[in-house]
């Protein structure tokens, strides 16, 4: 059994930071990306950021692109989203996931990504 524990969510003011971290547990292996989506109620879940493992090559969604830095510490199982100057519209409940595939900068599909943990809610106040 796979089990995703994600922290570090909560109420912001625009223009702060926030960390989110999400740490894998259970038997899995050939983990080859993890990732961040982020979902507003009604919406479709949209890519936020994704890295590879291995080489540690970062994709970042427009809306985020120098705003926010994704990493990961590969003997905890663990990555990051650091979020840099946050602003209302990154309102959301942000989800992370993890695939055993990498695309390269392609890898940034609900399909490429096959494990999802249950989301934690970051708010940003104007």
């Amino acid at each position: 059994q796979v089990e995703f524990v994600e922290s570090g969510g909560g109420l912001v003011q625009a223009g702060n930071s926030l960390r989110l971290s999400c740490t894998i547990q259970g038997q899995i292996s050939n983990i080859y990306v993890m990732g961040w989506f982020r979902q507003a109620p009604g919406k479709d879940r949209e890519f936020v950021a994704g890295i590879n493992t291995a080489s540690g090559i970062e994709l970042y969604a427009d809306s985020v692109k120098g705003r926010f830095t994704i990493s990961r510490d590969n003997t905890e199982r663990t990555a990051y989203l650091q979020m840099y100057n946050v602003k209302p519209e990154d309102t959301d409940i942000y989800v992370c996931a993890a695939g055993h595939y990498w695309r390269g900068y392609y890898t940034t599909e609900l399909s490429d990504y096959h494990y999802w943990g249950q989301g934690t809610q970051v708010t940003v106040s104007s």
